[in-house]
């Protein structure tokens, strides 16, 4: 779930760059710097992102393709290395569109008197243009751009026959991947149907109806209800294959689920009176409050591989309070609470864990809202920008999660696996 569910001011025309039209390209913009931020530091602990988001070990390493393609047709190679994204892409573009629409809101709004759903328009309008445009410096973009395209459309795919008895195809992990982080953009989602409502009443205002949250709330559950389809699918796939963990991928579904209540509740507070709007308040604080806490937990024992023994852990921890007679052989606290191994150290490590933990709950930040936040599209704001932040350092533990996942499914030789794959804890210590 977002750590920004909340919904900014839906009704009125609003001021300002971070209005609900213009926070959508402000996160977008912002996500794809902190994707370079990824790509970089998976580069620094030599972690392949692609080979991992692409299924896993067995497949060729990229720089033996290039190398044997450069044998055959330099050209291949040559347009192989001008569509990969790297580090240094992400950051120019993230700069240049951020420049770009600061710039385009402000001439449409201050100097030519336009509205928001006009500046809105014209900046995603001249940035298509100017990415179809084929010039070979923004080739990468197109090819980033199809990839994600073709990532959406496998979303709904079926996975199944309706007719006979065709047994449902399990999800690969980048689908998995791609879905979790529209998930953090659910927002995003809620601002573009937003944009649709506005452009439909246009000059006129939404009204304060509860059949205008409609649309939008339907767009950001979207994300939600893809996720929660793709567990529902695993499950299936595990209860054929008599798999015992397949209860997982119910939990799992569950966990999204929850997050699609605070989205509607908050979009109905708009829509009612201030006597009913802070009666609603403590049940969206509980629905926030369980679902930031059942999501975290799912983040370190699930997508992070961390604490898999909880019953050794408090065991351990009791054990060292009482008095022992005789020596006994301890395990570290880290050990049992991450991993044995860890590729990007203890310290990182933990310090992803608690900001992830902390940005969990950055939905806090309401009770302060009036002291920090100059207004409540600014305070929306900031939660959606915190929530890209908090996926990009997910991001990093999840990848490196499946990578070990990978290796040890695809390899037999475990002194291999653990000289390949991870750092011990000395090592990692510093």
């Amino acid at each position: 779930m977002s750590s920004g569910q909340e919904v900014g001011e839906i009704f009125g025309a609003g001021a300002g760059p971070a209005t609900a039209l213009l926070r959508s390209p402000t996160v977008i913009i912002a996500s794809i710097g902190l994707w370079g931020m990824n790509i970089l530091l998976f580069r620094c602990f030599n972690i392949d992102h692609v080979r991992v988001l692409n299924g896993g070990i067995q497949d060729q390493p990229q720089s033996d393709v290039i190398n044997e393609e450069s044998v055959a047709s330099p050209s291949r190679v040559n347009d192989a290395q001008g569509t990969e994204v790297t580090a240094g892409k992400c950051f120019m573009l993230s700069f240049l569109l951020f420049s770009f629409l600061h710039l385009v809101s402000h001439i449409w709004i201050n100097i030519l008197s336009g509205s928001i759903i006009g500046a809105t328009f014209a900046f995603y309008t001249i940035t298509g243009i100017c990415i179809v445009l084929p010039l070979p410096s923004t080739r990468w973009i197109r090819r980033s751009i199809s990839v994600v395209l073709s990532r959406a459309a496998e979303l709904v795919n079926p996975r199944c026959s309706c007719i006979g008895h065709v047994q449902p195809t399990p999800i690969p992990f980048k689908d998995v991947f791609f879905a979790d982080a529209m998930c953090s953009l659910s927002k995003v989602f809620f601002d573009w149907g937003l944009l649709a409502l506005r452009t439909g009443y246009y000059p006129h205002p939404v009204p304060a109806s509860a059949s205008s949250i409609v649309l939008p709330s339907v767009f950001a559950a979207f994300p939600y209800l893809i996720r929660a389809r793709q567990c529902i699918v695993m499950l299936n796939i595990g209860r054929m294959k008599n798999d015992p963990k397949a209860y997982q991928h119910l939990l799992n579904a569950i966990k999204y689920s929850t997050s699609l209540f605070p989205i509607c509740l908050s979009a109905y507070q708009k829509t009612v009176d201030q006597v009913r709007r802070d009666q609603l308040e403590q049940y969206l604080i509980v629905l926030l409050t369980i679902n930031a806490l059942y999501s975290y937990a799912w983040d370190i024992i699930m997508d992070w591989g961390m604490m898999q023994n909880p019953t050794q852990l408090i065991g351990e921890t009791c054990a060292q309070t009482l008095p022992q007679k005789q020596p006994r052989d301890k395990k570290g606290w880290a050990s049992l609470l991450l991993r044995p191994r860890l590729r990007f150290g203890l310290l990182l490590s933990s310090v992803i864990i608690l900001a992830d933990g902390i940005l969990r709950f950055s939905w806090t930040l309401r009770f302060y809202e009036a002291v920090i936040f100059s207004s409540n599209d600014i305070y929306i704001l900031s939660t959606e920008l915190l929530e890209a932040y908090r996926r990009a350092i997910w991001n990093l533990l999840r990848v490196e999660w499946e990578n070990i996942k990978q290796y040890k499914s695809a390899t037999n030789d475990h002194s291999q696996f653990t000289k390949s794959v991870e750092l011990t804890f000395s090592e990692a210590l510093w």
